[in-house]
This record gives C-alpha cells, sequence and structure tokens, in this order.
C-alpha cells in the first residue's frame, strides 16, 4: 500500500461511546465560551461598524478565505435577507477581475482569524483606492488586516474546539455569531419586519405564511355556500353538501350576513328529534354570531383564528358585513399556510 493511502478508521487509541460523548462536550463548552467571551466586545466599535453599514449607499460586499469564506458567506446571505443588501466576493477571484463587482458605494467586511489572509491583503490596495470603508473580522488585533480596517471587530477565542488547534472550530463559530448579531442590529435599526422578510423569501413557507391574504384563497361567487333565513333544513344541507366546505352562510336579500350553520349545528339538530329537516327553517337553529375575517387579512391570520377558536372555516364579509367569500382549514393547507 502506498504511504500516501488515507489512515485507517482504527488507527489512533481505542475508543468508547464515553469518550466520544467526552469530547463532544467539550467541544460544545469550549465553542459557548467563545460565543460567551464575545458578549464584551459588543461595544462602541461593534456600534461603528453597523453606523458604517447603515450608512452604506451600495451593498455590504462580504469575503473570506477558507473556512471563513464559508463563514463569509453565511453572514452576507443572513445580511441580504434581513435588509441590508449584501455579496459575497472570493477573494482569490477578486483580484483577477471580481473586484470590478464592488463600487465605491459600497463597504467591505473582510473576514479572516489570523488577519493575514494574502487574498485580502492583495486587494486592500484597491479598496483604498476606492474609497471603500473597509470593516475587518479576525482573531488578532495586531494582525496586517486589522490595523488596516476603518473599523476592526474582534473575534477572538480563547481557545479552538480542535485538540490539535489546528482546524478552524471555535473561532469560525465566534465569527459566525457575531456576523448574526450585526444582521439583528442592522435589522432593528433599519425597522426591517416580517412582512419585508417575505418580500424576499417568496418561495419558501414562509412567504406563504406572510404573504397570502384572504383574497386570495377564499371561494366567491356561486362557490360560496349560501342560503336565505326561510331556508328549510333539507334545503340548507343539499347547499352544504354541493359546496363542501362544511358550513353555510345565513344571509338576507342585500347578502347580509346574519349566521352560519356547520357540520357541527346539523349534529346537533339530528340528535334533536323535534327538529324536522323538510318543515324547520335554518334561521332556528344557525349561529346568529359567526366567526368571520375581511378579505384583506393574511390567510396567517384566518389559520390563527381558527385555531384559536377551534373551527374548520371562516366567511368572508367586507366592511358592511356583506358576505364575499368563504375558506376552510382544507384551502390552508392546501396553500401551505398551515
Amino acid at each position: 500500500m502506498s504511504s500516501s493511502a488515507a489512515p485507517s478508521a482504527t488507527r489512533g487509541a481505542p475508543y468508547t461511546a464515553e469518550t466520544l460523548v467526552n469530547s463532544a462536550c467539550r467541544v460544545v463548552d469550549i465553542e459557548a465560551q467563545a460565543i460567551h467571551s464575545l458578549r464584551p466586545r459588543i461595544d462602541t466599535t461593534f456600534v461603528a461598524a453597523c453606523r458604517i453599514m447603515l450608512a452604506c449607499r451600495g451593498r455590504v460586499v462580504v469575503s473570506g478565505m477558507g473556512k471563513s469564506g464559508h463563514i463569509a458567506r453565511k453572514i452576507a446571505a443572513t445580511l441580504a435577507s434581513t435588509g441590508t443588501p449584501a455579496f459575497f466576493v472570493h477573494p482569490g477571484e477578486a483580484s483577477h477581475g471580481d473586484l470590478g463587482m464592488i463600487t465605491h458605494d459600497d463597504v467591505l467586511l473582510a473576514l479572516s482569524n489570523s488577519g493575514e489572509t494574502t487574498e485580502l491583503l492583495m486587494i486592500l490596495p484597491f479598496i483604498k483606492r476606492q474609497g471603500v470603508p473597509l470593516l475587518a473580522m479576525t482573531g488578532r488585533k495586531q494582525s496586517s488586516l486589522a490595523r488596516q480596517s476603518d473599523v476592526h471587530v474582534d473575534v477572538s477565542v480563547p481557545a479552538e474546539a480542535c485538540p490539535l488547534g489546528l482546524a478552524p472550530t471555535a473561532s469560525t463559530t465566534a465569527a459566525l455569531v457575531m456576523g448574526d448579531a450585526l444582521a439583528i442590529a442592522l435589522l432593528e435599526a433599519r425597522g426591517f419586519t416580517a412582512k419585508d422578510f417575505a418580500f424576499s423569501h417568496p418561495a419558501g413557507n414562509l412567504g406563504r405564511r406572510l404573504l397570502l391574504r384572504i383574497e386570495d384563497l377564499m371561494h366567491r361567487d356561486d362557490k360560496v355556500p349560501a342560503v336565505m333565513t326561510q331556508a328549510s333544513l333539507a334545503e340548507t344541507l343539499v347547499e352544504m353538501s354541493s359546496k363542501g366546505l362544511g358550513m353555510t352562510a345565513i344571509i338576507d336579500a342585500q347578502r347580509q350576513l346574519l349566521g352560519v350553520f356547520t357540520d357541527g349545528d346539523l349534529r346537533r339538530a339530528l340528535d334533536d328529534r323535534s327538529v324536522d329537516l323538510r318543515t324547520t327553517h335554518v334561521a332556528t337553529l344557525m349561529n346568529p354570531t359567526p366567526k368571520t375575517i375581511p378579505p384583506g387579512k393574511l390567510a396567517a391570520e384566518a389559520a390563527r383564528l381558527m385555531e384559536n377558536h377551534k373551527i374548520h372555516g371562516l366567511l368572508v364579509v367586507d366592511g358592511s358585513g356583506h358576505l364575499v367569500g368563504a375558506l376552510n382549514i382544507h384551502d390552508l393547507l392546501r396553500a401551505g399556510v398551515v
């Protein structure tokens, strides 16, 4: 076998379930300590970094090599999705043409634990000539990158979780947490809302929950189950069966909503032997105070209303109390709202 072959999986000291658990717990403890050590550094320097990004007229360009590059990509994605326009630039590619992506209106956030990453240092002269503010996130205050930055954010850690002290572990965790702290501080400073967040995530479940409105889902016109007050219980059952929503609205000649009759009301009526399906008017059995919702409300609000009141359908009314639509829990399920 070649001497360059991969080492055997059994190489090294014997291990047990206990040693594996102890190793994992040690990593968690070390990384938790690294995060805790960041707390005192949320200071005037952190505020200065936030202010520079808030004043940015372009985008926050995030860059880093290796493991720092992976963290930089995630920070850029988090910034972009929380109201701070941002993108990632690979520092190695930057010096081969991608520097053209950075304009004088942008801000550069550079990540390097050592602060001596050659690829990042090579692009600094261009950044300085462009007048682009430089924010550095490093583990060494006296590093080249830290000294040349406009604002240095200290993400040094007491120790790496790797017992060899080689693989970036606690240091990348600290950088990631600090990036999240920046993104959320900026989000709150901008007054960024859940609705704003949904507009940048329209294809996901979150977007559906936050953007879909009742009027986008509700049944309309002749698909809305509705009968007049003089309708018999038998006529009401035909209407409910044909529309398939498990309920029907009770309205007057102007479509003013007067009440609702549901599957539950039907079961209770059938249990009452004094009720004649052919002659009893639905108005005598309806619920005169149905739960309703306006068409402009978010579908998520309908889901919450149904859950709170343990019901499976809602009637949709306009501002004057006229019936304009209906929907049930299955409509919300199909839309991915619940």
